[in-house]
């Protein structure tokens, strides 16, 4: 399909810079079926169903931005997937000043020594010393906010916690489930109440999550990989859900994703570990999820075909432009919106 058909208007004043305060007050966008209503993210109970099950990605940020030097060159290093105990794939700013075998110094007593470059781009870094590579980034690293938000401002300390989903618990993401830092305490007690489940799974978010469509048709694009985990349980969890009668509800593309990826074409959800690379655009048929809550998504981007494939992109077009006009706040820390293609 041609990417220009994911193509939409966005004014810079609809990027949102801060998230919402509390959280579940951001704004809720409600497709279902054919209807559409506005609603926030506390309302979330209500539009939802007993016995169905939320699915969260309990992956955790690391401090993954690094700037260094390496002799008089500036060095700029964005961590992507852990390949090794000690070694990390890094997207480079300044790589034309980098080679193999390269000692790039990042201050606090942090270093590490560039390998080879891939065909995406990417360099691999090994870091020196024996300490492990979380404790250096601790020292070292800062929070990767996203590149339309860093564009506009600088990271803060504020961005340390806004930054980190309430189910944060397994480091390794780059960048944060979005969908879920609306979540709060609060929020998931009414949703138990409710009757309501939840369950979570791993997904460690690369940095090539930010980077753009460059080719025209889809057929073209190559996703990064990104290590996933979902156990036997979590997996048993679902199918019985879905058994009873309930929904299976993905809080987040990342959490969508990594169950499609465990999903056999019988819909039965099985236990996965490893990396996945999985590509959904329309004509996609989604075997393992009954719905997904998400954050809006920039133009031209894989996760608004993503979008489109599960509600149609006639109808997700129609969506933004009602967002855009309405005043909802877009990506990363910006509002949500509830997709339910219909029973």
């Amino acid at each position: 399909m041609n990417v220009d058909l994911f193509d939409f208007d966005l004014p810079p004043d609809r990027i949102a810079l801060r998230p919402a305060s509390p959280r579940d007050t951001a704004r809720l966008l409600v497709l279902h079926g054919a209807a559409t209503r506005d609603r926030h993210v506390g309302d979330l109970p209500g539009e939802l169903r007993a016995g169905d099950l939320l699915v969260f990605n309990d992956t955790r940020v690391i401090p993954a931005q690094l700037e260094g030097r390496r002799g008089d060159a500036r060095i700029g290093a964005t961590l992507h997937k852990r390949e090794g105990p000690r070694r990390w794939r890094a997207f480079v700013r300044n790589g034309r000043r980098l080679r193999d075998g390269d000692t790039i110094d990042f201050g606090a007593a942090v270093s590490a020594t560039a390998g080879d470059r891939a065909e995406d781009g990417s360099w691999a870094l090994d870091f020196a010393g024996d300490e492990p590579v979380e404790l250096l980034l601790e020292r070292a690293g800062r929070m990767p906010l996203p590149p339309y938000i860093a564009a506009r401002r600088a990271a803060d300390a504020r961005d340390v916690a806004d930054y980190q989903t309430m189910f944060a618990d397994e480091p390794g993401a780059v960048a944060a489930p979005t969908a879920a830092l609306h979540f709060t305490p609060e929020l998931m007690a009414a949703l138990e109440v409710a009757g309501i489940g939840h369950v979570t799974l791993t997904l460690h978010v690369g940095a090539g999550t930010f980077l753009p469509v460059k080719v025209a048709d889809t057929a073209e694009h190559r996703m990064h990989a990104e290590w996933g985990r979902l156990d036997a349980v979590t997996a048993a969890r679902l199918n019985t859900a879905r058994a009873a009668g309930g929904r299976v509800i993905a809080v987040g593309t990342t959490s969508l994703r990594l169950i499609e990826s465990a999903c056999g074409d019988d819909g039965k959800v099985r236990a996965f570990e490893g990396d996945t690379a999985i590509f959904i655009t329309p004509g996609y048929r989604f075997r393992g999820i009954d719905g997904l809550l998400t954050n809006f998504h920039l133009p031209r981007s894989t996760l608004f075909m993503l979008i489109s494939a599960l509600m149609g992109r006639e109808r997700m077009q129609a969506a933004y432009a009602h967002a855009v006009a309405d005043g909802y706040r877009f990506y990363s820390y910006g509002d949500a919106s509830l997709l339910l293609p219909g029973d």
